[in-house]
């Protein structure tokens, strides 16, 4: 089959969908990528075809934190972003996918380019099948990943999943209806698309299916990419690890808008000289002189990274919270926004993080506290247990076999 794999956000976002389209492939499918330029080197690393979308996601996001009040919590510009960027690029992005769908069997979208895929699949009477990183799902066992982790009624837990994709469709709903317009030829959407498979790209040890989660839906374990254990870090991070016991990991991803100096000094002063990574990220963390004690890298596989740390201070994104689980790793979450919240809770629920301290909140004290907590061997332990339990999962696999079992003949969509 020819299967078109549209998505578009961070590299948070890409990786795992790329892995998807290298699973994939290796199934004998004929597979595109369109995806967010960053993704590209990786696409050409698994040999898989790809197209880079309109709009630089690092440069759209730097530009929109450039004059954001450092104060805490200051970082709802996130949200007006993502729209911005969505708004401005939404009639490229259905171009370039009716393009590269025309002919194919189905398209696999995911990210803030999930409507254009849905909208070119109507267009071109094909399948589209969603994909996504967190358990979207109608449901009563816990409220929409996009909030607060409240303790809510269960009935209002199904809603708020339902009331949060309303607010989705809405922010895109006019970009959407003019690309389908001007590109596409088509009228306009009145309401959302509803009742396609949706691929879930979650571990089932940190979410569980839920009992009445629709059949639509279906978490098939997060999707990795092969095995980079051969991975040679650079001479000045080998030696670093070498000189000593397993260091902190602090990086918060493709996080932007926070006092960077601030930041850096709250992390020095909770460490209280030991030893630590720390991650430059999109937002440069770390820059300047650091202590003897901290040494700055780059970008190294987290899978590689986190099994030679001791804890790992992160933001609580989809994938870097998959990774940590996986490396058997304490965490420690510094939650920014969106679905970090949700990460940081499951982490704490399942018994393998401290407590999160949200972006708005830390302070030295408080770092220095959750460290602590961390660092607990029954912590450590739970970390252990939930990592060998991950190790079975099988989620590319799944969802390649999900994909084919859509697509097959006769099959009821």
């Amino acid at each position: 089959m020819r299967i078109v794999a549209l998505t578009f956000g961070t590299e948070g976002d890409t990786r795992p969908m790329l892995a998807l389209c290298r699973g994939l492939a290796d199934a004998g499918h004929d597979v595109v990528a369109l995806a967010e330029r960053s993704g590209q080197a990786h696409a050409a690393a698994l040999g898989i075809p790809f197209v880079p979308l309109a709009g630089d996601m690092a440069a759209e996001l730097h530009a929109a934190s450039a004059g954001v009040s450092h104060k805490g919590g200051d970082v709802k510009y996130v949200a007006r972003a993502l729209a911005g960027i969505a708004t401005r690029h939404t009639g490229a992005w259905m171009r370039a996918t009716l393009e590269h769908a025309r002919g194919a069997d189905a398209i696999v979208c995911a990210g803030l380019a999930i409507y254009v895929g849905l909208s070119c699949a109507e267009t071109l009477a094909i399948p589209a099948i969603g994909a996504a990183l967190q358990p979207m799902m109608p449901t009563r066992a816990f409220a929409s990943p996009f909030l607060p982790p409240l303790r809510l009624p269960v009935w209002a837990n199904r809603a708020s999943h339902r009331l949060v994709l309303a607010m989705m469709w809405r922010a895109f709903r006019r970009a959407i209806n003019d690309a389908r317009r001007d590109v596409a030829g088509q009228p306009p959407r009145r309401h959302e698309w509803d009742g396609y498979p949706v691929l879930v790209g979650v571990s089932p040890t940190l979410v569980p299916r839920p009992p009445d989660a629709p059949a639509r839906f279906s978490i098939t374990g997060y999707w990795w990419p092969p095995a980079d254990d051969d991975h040679a870090p650079d001479a000045a991070l080998d030696t670093f690890l070498a000189a000593g016991e397993a260091p902190v990991y602090i990086g918060f991803g493709s996080m932007l808008g926070f006092d960077l100096d601030r930041m850096l000094g709250i992390v020095l002063q909770s460490l209280d000289g030991r030893r630590a990574l720390l991650s430059a990220g999109w937002s440069g963390f770390g820059e300047g002189t650091l202590p003897a004690n901290v040494h700055r890298v780059g970008h190294v596989p987290h899978r590689w990274l986190f099994a030679r740390t001791s804890i790992v201070v992160h933001h609580g994104g989809a994938g870097t919270t998959h990774a940590v689980a996986r490396a058997g790793a304490p965490s420690v979450v510094v939650p920014f926004a969106a679905d970090q919240f949700f990460w940081a809770d499951r982490l704490r629920r399942l018994g393998m993080a401290s407590r999160p301290i949200a972006q708005r909140s830390i302070s030295a004290k408080a770092l220095r506290a959750r460290l602590a907590e961390a660092g607990e061997s029954a912590v450590r332990e739970r970390a252990i247990e939930v990592a060998w339990s991950m190790a079975t999962e099988t989620g590319v696999a799944n969802a390649v076999a999900r994909i084919e079992a859509i697509l097959a003949p006769g099959a009821e969509r």
